[in-house]
C-alpha cells in the first residue's frame, strides 16, 4: 500500500496564522458557516451545500477565491524562465490568454498545479493556497536575475462566478467573444479589474481579479442578480462537489510531490517536445516505461461516500486509495477519484471501497462524472 500514499497533508490543515480575505465580513452577514481552509478563515457553506451546487449547475454561484495566490512576473527573460519551470508549452497561447500549467520537481513529483496568464506587460501566475510561500520560495530559487516575482496575493482579490447563465448574470459588457481560457481588463459593476474566462467547476464562467478594497462593490452587484434562477453566494462544500464531478484535481489530495502528472492523469499538460524544463528527464522516463499508478473514477451507492484515504480492492490483489470522494447531489449518488496499482481497472469493472469501517461495492466509471457548460472549451484549452 506504500506505492498508493500520498505524502503531502491535504490543504485545509490548520494552520498557525488564520488570515481573512477582504469578504470576510460580508460572509458573516451572509450566514456563512466559516473554516480554516489552507490557513484561511472562508465559508463553507451559506444555506446548504446542496443548493449552492445546484444553482452552480443550473445558474451561477459566486464563490470567494482570494486566498489563491497570485503571483506577478516580469524582466525580459520572463518567458524563457517559466518555459523551463512549467511542464506545458507557454509557446501554444498567446497575450490575452491563459494556460494550465504544473510546477515539477527534478523526480518528476508535483511541486504544484496552477494557471499561467499571459498579459501584454507580465505574466500572471495562480497558485494554491496552501502552496502559495512554497511555489514562491521554488520560484525564486529558479528565476536567473532578470526576472522579477512579486507576491501581489493581498492587494489583489479574486472571486468566481460560475455557471451557465454566467455571462448572462455578469454587471459587464462585451464578454460573448472572449474565448475560454482567455482574459482581458475590463469593467464589472463600474469597477476596473482583470476578467478571464476559467474556474474550477466544470461549468462556463468568470474569476474577476480586483483591487482588494474594491471587492466589495462588485461582490455586492453579482449578488443583486439572485433570485430563484439567479446568482447565490457559494461556498467550499459546492466547490468542492462541483469540482469532483468535472474530475478536476485537486492539490494534496489528488496530486502532490510523490505523484508524477502521468500518474495523476496530467499528462495532457506535459509538452516533452518543447525543449528542456524541470523534471523533463524524469516525466520522460515515465512516460516511455508507464506510470506505476493511475487514477481512476468509482461510483457507489447512495449513503456509500468514500472519503479521502479509503482503501480500494479490486481482483488478483491490486489495491489503491480514495483520494478525493464526496456525495454527488447532482447526479444523485457519490463519487471518488482513486489512485490504483497499474494495470489498472477497466470502465464498468466492480471493485470494493472502505464506508465507514466496512466494504461497499463501487463501479469504475468514465471520467469526468459530469460534463457542464465549459466541455467544448476545456478541450480546446487542452490543445
Amino acid at each position: 500500500m506504500a506505492s498508493t500514499t500520498l505524502t503531502t497533508s491535504a490543504p485545509n490543515l490548520k494552520s498557525s496564522e488564520i488570515r481573512r480575505t477582504p469578504l470576510y465580513d460580508r460572509h458573516v452577514a451572509l450566514g456563512g458557516r466559516m473554516v480554516d481552509f489552507g490557513g484561511w478563515d472562508l465559508p463553507q457553506q451559506y444555506t446548504s451545500i446542496r443548493d449552492e451546487h445546484l444553482a452552480v449547475r443550473k445558474a451561477a454561484g459566486l464563490f470567494d477565491v482570494s486566498h489563491m495566490g497570485r503571483f506577478r512576473v516580469t524582466g525580459s527573460d520572463s518567458f524563457d524562465f517559466l518555459q523551463g519551470v512549467v511542464t506545458n508549452d507557454l509557446g501554444r497561447i498567446k497575450s490575452g490568454t491563459a494556460q494550465y500549467n504544473l510546477l515539477c520537481k527534478d523526480d518528476g513529483g508535483i511541486v504544484d498545479d496552477l494557471i499561467v496568464y499571459w498579459g501584454d506587460e507580465a505574466f500572471f501566475i495562480v497558485v494554491n493556497a496552501s502552496n502559495r510561500e512554497k511555489d514562491l520560495a521554488w520560484m525564486q530559487d529558479h528565476a536567473p536575475t532578470r526576472v522579477q516575482i512579486e507576491d501581489q496575493t493581498f492587494e489583489l482579490a479574486l472571486i468566481a462566478l460560475q455557471g451557465p447563465k454566467a455571462e448572462e448574470l455578469m454587471p459587464s459588457r462585451g464578454l460573448q467573444d472572449l474565448p475560454y481560457f482567455g482574459f482581458r481588463t475590463g469593467e464589472v459593476a463600474g469597477v476596473a479589474g482583470m476578467i478571464s474566462r476559467t474556474g474550477y467547476t466544470g461549468e462556463d464562467g468568470f474569476e474577476i481579479f480586483l483591487p482588494s478594497d474594491r471587492v466589495g462593490e462588485v461582490w455586492d452587484a453579482i449578488l443583486e442578480q439572485g433570485g430563484p434562477s439567479g446568482v447565490l453566494p457559494a461556498g467550499l462544500g459546492a466547490r468542492d462537489a462541483a469540482r469532483l464531478e468535472a474530475a478536476l484535481r485537486l492539490y494534496g489530495n489528488d496530486m502532490d510531490e510523490s505523484v508524477n502528472p502521468y500518474e495523476a492523469g496530467l499528462g495532457w499538460a506535459v509538452k516533452l517536445d518543447k525543449g528542456e524544463f524541470v523534471g523533463r528527464g524524469a516525466i520522460a522516463k515515465v512516460r516511455q516505461d508507464g506510470p506505476r499508478r493511475t487514477l481512476i473514477g468509482i461510483k457507489t451507492k447512495p449513503g456509500d461516500i468514500p472519503r479521502h484515504g479509503a482503501v480500494v480492492r479490486g481482483d488478483a490483489g491490486r489495491s489503491g486509495l480514495v483520494t478525493s470522494g464526496t456525495h454527488s447531489f447532482f447526479l444523485g449518488h457519490p463519487i471518488a477519484l482513486a489512485m490504483v496499482e497499474v494495470p489498472s481497472f477497466r470502465v464498468g469493472d466492480k471493485v470494493a471501497v472502505e464506508v465507514r469501517g466496512r466494504e461497499a461495492e463501487a463501479e469504475v466509471v468514465k471520467l469526468p462524472f459530469y460534463r457542464g457548460s465549459a466541455r467544448s472549451a476545456v478541450a480546446a484549452a487542452k490543445s
